[in-house]
C-alpha cells in the first residue's frame, strides 16, 4: 500500500502529495536543499582549486620556513614589519610595489631579494640552502597572502 503513494526517482521513494500546495512546497524544498548541496560543492572545489593550483608553493614546509625566517630575518622583519625602512613591510602591497616581477612570479621575486638582498638588506645566498630560502619565500608568501 505504500508503494501506490509514492513515486520512485533514482532508486528513491517520494511521497505523492494530494494537493498542488503541497507538491510546490514540496518542489520548493527540493529546490532548496539542491542549491545549498550544489553551493557547498562549489565552495570546496573552489578551496582545493586555490590550494591545488594556484598556490602551489603553499605545499613547501611552512613551518620550517619560519623557524628559518625566525633565525635569520625576523631581527628586522618582525611581523612582517620593516625597522629600517618602513615602508618596504612584507606586506602584499609593499612586495608588489617594491620588488621586481612580484605580480608575475611572486616567490620568484622574493627568492631573487633574499639570495641577492638590496640596499641595507645582506644577501642570504651564501648562508642559507637553496631549499631553506624556498622554505622562507613560501612563508614570507603565505603570510603576505594571508596577512602577518
Amino acid at each position: 500500500m505504500a508503494e501506490e503513494n509514492t513515486l520512485k526517482i533514482f532508486k528513491i521513494s517520494l511521497p505523492l502529495l494530494p494537493d498542488p500546495c503541497s507538491a510546490a512546497m514540496f518542489m520548493n524544498i527540493i529546490k532548496i536543499k539542491t542549491q545549498a548541496i550544489l553551493a557547498i560543492a562549489l565552495v570546496s572545489l573552489i578551496s582545493i582549486f586555490n590550494l591545488i593550483i594556484i598556490n602551489p608553493v603553499l605545499a613547501a614546509e611552512t613551518s620550517t620556513g619560519s623557524k628559518i625566517f625566525q633565525a635569520n630575518c625576523a631581527s628586522c622583519h618582525r611581523g612582517g614589519a620593516n625597522i629600517l625602512i618602513e615602508q618596504k613591510t612584507l606586506e602584499k602591497t609593499a612586495l608588489s610595489k617594491y620588488l621586481e616581477n612580484y605580480e608575475n612570479d611572486p616567490i620568484k621575486a622574493i627568492i631573487s631579494q633574499i639570495q641577492n638582498g638590496k640596499n641595507a638588506m645582506p644577501s642570504f645566498k651564501n648562508k642559507l640552502s637553496d631549499q631553506d630560502i624556498l622554505d622562507v619565500a613560501a612563508y614570507v608568501f603565505q603570510k603576505a597572502e594571508t596577512g602577518w
